[in-house]
């Protein structure tokens, strides 16, 4: 009887008992991505309350609402330029330093901005501490976690940390436009101050730099992948993975596409789907509710593209979806209407799904491309989509004005969208190669 008993303890006690144990284990790279969640959603509310600014500080103040706008901008543009020297600082200090910090300036800017009387102090908090903050905490984050902690499941986990930020507006966007309509805009951004705090100790107690910090190798790794050293000067070493990354093809054809990406989401559909549906008879409201359904499904369409990245040749992947995103924008001058109907709901549906699906494959190839660079040159590629999310939003109402309709506008973006098809697909294979003449250069 006394050896039965013991049988389950000398197995318990046994090598492989302990691996089972060990393999049944939550691993921590789950709570780091877990943390790096709600960080980014976060970071996605905080850049969703200047646009409800808008009108409250132009009757307040008497600001213009180009002044306004310019803020907005600022804040914009840095999303995209921090980004790159976000993930470099990463290397350099911490990404939990990196991301504490980054929150503190969210915090002070909008929390300064209640005491605001000047245009120059809306460009100062909203748009360069804010921006900085929020740039800091972009997908090039997402990226820098994904490389370090997991060796599976990295497209399904980019998948999740990118469907976070529609996540973010998702969440906060109509709590903050509720206070904003009951109680002024005051209140919102000391939500918003308070909100970036609140995150800083979860942040300062969940989030690790590496696995090697706890003893562990990353998910999914077979061997244990020690720390690798603090790489110095982080603005030096940004540039040089650009200049570095800007003499191979991958690099100009990834930027090209994401640039194409961000025209035809944030710069055109985001922009101008509101007031192009309205020129055709839709109520503001309604056109604006279609918008929200499309973050709805925003989130489904990007875990999907995680899901699928870790099974499929990524340039394949974003072939299909600039493809069908172009054909999509063809039909739409065809779709829009005084009320909502059918095929309307199907375009909404299915562009949700495609809004930013692009981001996981895209990833995936940075980091088959430029290695352990893969996070900074994701960082330029984003920045790239900025940039074409800025040109298509002011080339946008520029063809409204000189043609007195947007049907232009869908049509010529959904040619660049079959231009990012084909881009995409004559993307090389990347390899050791790439890397090593990367690194080389």
């Amino acid at each position: 009887m006394t050896q039965t008993s013991d049988i389950p303890a000398a197995r318990a006690a046994s090598p492989d008992g302990e691996a089972a144990r060990r393999r049944r284990r939550v691993h921590r790279a789950w709570f780091v991505a877990a943390v790096a969640f709600v960080t980014i959603i976060g970071a996605a509310a905080f850049r969703s309350l200047p646009g409800l600014l808008i009108d409250p500080l132009h009757q307040e103040f008497g600001w213009s609402r180009g002044t306004i706008g310019l803020a907005v901008s600022i804040n914009l543009a840095l999303y995209g330029l921090t980004a790159p020297f976000a993930a470099a600082l990463m290397d350099r200090y911490g990404i939990r330093k990196v991301v504490a910090v980054a929150l503190t300036l969210i915090a002070v800017g909008s929390g300064l901005a209640v005491w605001m009387t000047a245009a120059w102090q809306l460009l100062l908090c909203w748009g360069l501490l804010v921006g900085l903050g929020t740039g800091s905490m972009a997908l090039a984050f997402a990226a820098t976690v994904t490389n370090r902690w997991f060796t599976e499941r990295r497209g399904l986990v980019t998948g999740v940390l990118t469907a976070a930020a529609a996540s973010g507006q998702l969440i906060f966007l109509p709590l903050l436009s509720w206070i904003v309509q009951e109680h002024q805009w005051r209140p919102a951004a000391v939500t918003v101050a308070l909100a970036a705090l609140a995150v800083v100790p979860f942040v300062w107690l969940l989030l690790r730099d590496h696995p090697a910090d706890v003893g562990l190798a990353p998910y999914g790794a077979k061997e244990f992948v020690p720390k690798p050293p603090p790489v110095p000067g982080a603005a030096r070493r940004t540039l040089g993975v650009l200049f570095s990354a800007a003499r191979t093809g991958p690099f100009w054809l990834l930027a090209g596409t994401f640039a194409i990406c961000g025209a035809s989401t944030n710069g055109l559909v985001q922009t101008h789907f509101v007031p192009a549906a309205h020129d055709h008879g839709m109520p503001i409201t309604a056109a604006a509710s279609l918008l929200a359904v499309i973050g709805v499904f925003d989130v489904v369409g990007t875990i999907a593209s995680g899901w699928f990245t870790d099974r499929f040749d990524a340039r394949r992947l974003l072939a299909v979806y600039y493809a069908l995103r172009g054909i999509s924008l063809l039909f739409l001058p065809m779709l829009l209407a005084p009320s909502v109907h059918p095929p309307m709901i199907f375009f909404i549906v299915f562009y949700g799904l495609d809004w930013v699906a692009t981001v996981p494959p895209t990833i995936a190839l940075c980091r088959e491309h430029y290695g352990e660079d893969s996070a900074i040159v994701f960082g330029w590629v984003l920045a790239s989509h900025q940039v074409g999310a800025a040109v298509i939003a002011f080339a946008g109402g520029v063809a409204r004005d000189v043609f007195g309709t947007y049907d232009v506008v869908w049509y010529a973006s959904g040619a660049l969208c079959a231009a990012a098809a084909l881009m995409a697909l004559v993307i090389r294979r990347g390899g050791a190669g790439t890397r090593v003449r990367v690194a080389a250069a």
